[in-house]
């Protein structure tokens, strides 16, 4: 299986290491990670994801982002717009995505503690709907 990812370089220094996370678990099960395309945040990963699932060459994406709560509800629009968003990608195109993404209402530690998780967590899930 061909699968990609997309990655938000906001609050890298939780999502990069998850994405080594979540190839190591690709290589563990047997997946081949194919591309990691970079994004400024996770709002703009739908159109990423667009791109990658409208290639013969992807099968699945998975997406790894941490949203972290802020002082107003803004963690909350971005999650949410952006869940419904790559779920209709899904279905728009037939193939699984992998939601990684910690938030919303989600603290900093709280993040750091669970992105490696969210991000493995996100490969199993685009694995199993391939089988």
């Amino acid at each position: 299986m061909r699968m990609a990812f997309v990655v938000s370089r906001f609050n890298e220094e939780l999502t990069l290491p998850a994405l080594k996370a979540a190839q190591k678990e690709c290589r563990k099960i047997g997946l081949s990670p194919q591309s990691v395309m970079y994004v400024p945040g996770v709002f703009d990963s739908p159109l990423a994801v667009q791109r990658l699932l409208s290639s013969r060459l992807v099968e699945g994406v998975v997406v790894i982002a941490a949203v972290v709560k802020g002082k107003t509800t803004h963690d909350e629009v971005i999650v949410h717009a952006t869940a419904r968003a790559l779920q209709d990608l899904s279905l728009k195109f037939n193939k699984p995505v992998g939601f990684a993404v910690c938030g919303p209402n989600c603290t900093y530690a709280q993040a750091k503690a669970r992105m490696n998780e969210y991000a493995k967590r996100g490969v199993q899930a685009v694995y199993m709907l391939k089988k």
